[in-house]
């Protein structure tokens, strides 16, 4: 029975946003220039897709916005195509994830193998934390979306790193790990970049000449023909994302810009779907509560659809801000709604005091969350108890996350997990010994009639294994019996294979009785198999039905 929403419900979502709101500010636009975009497209995410999807989503807890798991995927984008073919990227992602909520596909993301998910996670965790070295160091490098040239670019200037940005840094990431030790009820984003942005602001005051990057330094805007700093207060029109949007030119289209961002679009909706299935999980757990999986795939595709037209990058719900709207005593997706509102308000009334945050500031907290990410301790625990096959899965995802790209590695990942999956099941399908001093296998013995017990699927991977000890079967042998009351399914390859064999057998006029088949597997055979070869087969129940059938003659057998 649903409980009413009243005012003391409405209270508690006030606070429960407004808490996860102060924590997303700083987030939202470090992760947007994780991304390689101007910071306010992230604040732009987390209002516009964050409101959508906390209407329209099938998880009452979560939060939606831009996340530490897109970075890998979005930047290249961006370098490449730029903040114009990024959003339409988005849209494409967004329109793939309505398709893939409408088709019901929802339960089917949770098909994909956990070490392939812990794998490319903990990748992504170290190119995040690779890529954000620069920033604490105060140092500047040319665009490269490769851990490789960003190493190389980083071992060549070092000796550039600049003293006043990394104090600012190491003391921000110094509070957002300490200060949650003193349980104080204030968020520790919030206290690590006031603390950050003051420190930034008195050294410039202190030092003549000596000034951290900012955001105001870094990054600027346009009005009126005019470049002025930091991020505007204003929320963003309308506007095609393909029409140019930040004084780049339009898209021109063509085939291979389609097929490119058509693939972009592709990888941020499977990335947005696994995690946003995989923060409802966990949201459940946390609250006892169970989600609408193929709602909340329609509500991130709705979100990812609209939102970029008024400047959003790709949203996903996460997993941090999740867990900080229950705790914060969240009971409905009001929470996450007043989350957006409590962001545009931040940004139409404060909007210019976000200029002082320091880079290295946000480059803090984007490493507290690679670190956070990557689960080194779970990684390793993984790597010394898990079986050396899902070790391998999960050590080839991670190494092709860091140093190829995160499709390749999902690709490759859920291959080879299929791949093992496949030869664990064919070790389980099979014929295993019968107990020759068992009541049934003297009575057959004494008739010359032999007795198989299938265990387990005959699929392609399992089918020829498990049917090769029916091909020994001597000729002249009076019958055959094969129990089916431990096969649970039969693809087309096992269809085949078991064919062929009875096929033998009936040339050789050795009678087939198929013991305890399930009714679909016995609809299944009679559509495989025709009329004609179907009604050659001995059907029985138990093995007593197996000898009275072998008695029937040929003219009055009953199927």
């Amino acid at each position: 029975m649903k409980t009413q929403y009243s005012f003391d419900r409405l209270k508690r979502d006030i606070l429960a946003g407004t808490t996860v709101g102060v924590i997303a500010l700083p987030l939202a636009m470090a992760l947007a220039i994780g991304c390689g975009v101007p910071p306010q497209h992230g604040l732009y995410t987390a209002i516009f897709s964050g409101i959508i999807i906390a209407i329209t989503g099938g998880s009452r807890f979560n939060v939606s916005g831009p996340t530490a798991a897109f970075v890998v995927v979005l930047l290249p984008i961006s370098q490449k195509y730029g903040l114009t073919g990024l959003l339409t990227a988005t849209v494409f992602g967004g329109l793939i994830l309505l398709v893939m909520g409408l088709s019901q596909l929802g339960g089917a993301i949770r098909l994909i193998p956990y070490p392939v998910i812990v794998g490319f996670t903990s990748g992504i965790g170290v190119v995040i934390g690779v890529f954000q070295v620069n920033h604490l160091l105060g140092i500047d490098l040319a665009p490269s979306s490769s851990v490789w040239g960003t190493l190389y670019q980083l071992s060549g200037l070092l000796s550039h790193w600049s003293w006043a940005d990394t104090l600012v840094g190491v003391f921000t990431l110094m509070l957002l790990i300490y200060f949650p030790k003193l349980n104080f009820p204030i968020p520790s984003h919030l206290v690590a970049v006031l603390g950050g942005t003051t420190m930034s602001i008195w050294l410039g005051w202190l030092f003549a000449g000596i000034q951290p990057k900012t955001i105001g330094s870094e990054f600027g805007y346009i009005v009126n023909g005019e470049l002025l700093h930091g991020i505007p207060s204003t929320l963003p029109s309308f506007a095609f994302p393909w029409a140019g949007v930040s004084s780049e030119a339009p898209l021109e289209w063509s085939l291979k810009l389609v097929k490119e961002l058509g693939l972009a679009g592709f990888t941020i909706a499977v990335l947005g779907a696994i995690e946003s299935l995989l923060c409802a999980v966990v949201a459940d757990g946390m609250t006892g509560t169970k989600h609408n999986p193929n709602r909340e795939l329609i509500g991130q595709g709705l979100g990812n659809l609209i939102a970029p037209f008024f400047g959003a990058i790709p949203a996903t719900a996460a997993i941090a801000r999740t867990a900080a709207n229950i705790k914060a005593g969240a009971t409905s997706s009001v929470s996450a709604l007043v989350h957006g509102l409590f962001l545009l308000a931040t940004l139409v009334f404060l909007g210019q005091w976000l200029s002082f945050i320091p880079m290295s500031s946000l480059a803090a907290l984007l490493l507290l969350i690679a670190w956070n990410i990557a689960e080194a301790n779970y990684f390793i625990k993984i790597v010394r108890t898990a079986p050396k096959s899902d070790v391998m899965v999960m050590v080839t995802c991670f190494l092709l996350t860091v140093f190829v790209d995160m499709v390749m590695a999902v690709t490759v990942g859920i291959g080879l997990a299929s791949f093992l999956f496949i030869k664990r099941m064919s070790e389980l399908s099979g014929i295993p010994p019968l107990d020759t001093e068992s009541v049934e296998a003297c009575q057959f013995r004494e008739q010359n009639t032999l007795l198989f017990r299938l265990q387990g699927p005959l699929f392609f991977g399992a089918a020829q294994k498990a049917l090769s000890h029916l091909e020994l079967i001597e000729p002249n042998r009076h019958s055959v019996i094969l129990d089916f009351s431990m096969v649970p399914l039969m693809d087309l390859t096992g269809l085949v294979a078991l064919e062929s064999i009875i096929d033998r057998l009936f040339m050789n006029q050795v009678p087939v009785v198929f013991l305890c088949v399930a009714p679909k597997l016995k609809k299944k055979l009679s559509v495989a198999y025709g009329e004609d070869k179907y009604r050659q087969i001995f059907f029985a129940e138990d093995y007593q039905g197996s000898m009275l059938a072998l008695k029937q003659p040929p003219a009055v057998r009953i199927n």
